[in-house]
């Protein structure tokens, strides 16, 4: 998050909640699996396997469809070069689109969690994702060295960039649990356009 510019920045924030949102809407519509949080559906899993044995492959595809989510986002990242964040973000507003147009469940996650698997590769260095979108363990670890660093003088410049990056997720999310309980055949398709103002976002920065 720091080493990336203002306008950058605010992309960032707001893909955060956009995952965020996603995930809320996912998590309660799905009998509480995720769509873009793999670390609770690992757990989820692995409470599965012990508890109910049936039900475990619910959390495995849905790790398997974000990986895959991960990987064709990351080769599409690597062939659009400059239009990298344009790329990949129209493909996740395209996924989210498909996934509000289903009315099947299970094709309606399926198509979640590739599109927040794709959605971390909008932000990559080297070839590695540089700023996590769908998870924040990251970001409030580094928010909490940077503030310690910070009181002990030694440094930690631009701690609250992480703490703002996860605040983007947490609105998101509340954002997600109101339009889901409010607005439930629209709440998808506000994603979907949330996706498609952000890659034409995307777009404008790297033509300014």
């Amino acid at each position: 998050m720091n080493s990336i510019d203002r306008s950058r920045r605010r992309l960032a924030i707001a893909a955060a909640a956009l995952a965020g949102y996603v995930d809320a809407a996912g998590f309660l519509s799905a009998n509480r699996y995720f769509v873009s949080f793999m670390s609770g559906n690992t757990t989820r899993l692995g409470v599965d396997v012990v508890t109910a044995p049936a039900m475990a492959g619910i959390p495995a595809l849905l790790i398997a469809g974000f990986v895959l989510g991960v990987f064709g986002g990351a080769i599409l990242a690597a062939r659009a070069g400059p239009q990298r964040k344009f790329a990949v973000l129209s493909l996740v507003a395209i996924l989210l689109g498909a996934a509000a147009w289903t009315g099947s469940i299970s094709w309606k996650m399926g198509l979640l969690v590739l599109a927040m698997g794709a959605l971390n590769n909008t932000f990559q260095k080297d070839g590695e994702v540089s700023v996590g979108l769908t998870y924040m363990t990251g970001a409030l670890v580094r928010f909490a060295q940077g503030l310690a660093a910070r009181m002990l003088g030694n440094g930690g410049d631009g701690w609250a960039n992480w703490l703002i990056l996860w605040l983007g997720l947490a609105i998101g999310a509340v954002a997600g649990a109101y339009a889901l309980i409010n607005f439930p055949a629209l709440v998808l398709w506000l994603a979907a356009a949330w996706a498609l103002l952000l890659a034409l976002y995307a777009r404008m920065i790297i033509l300014s």
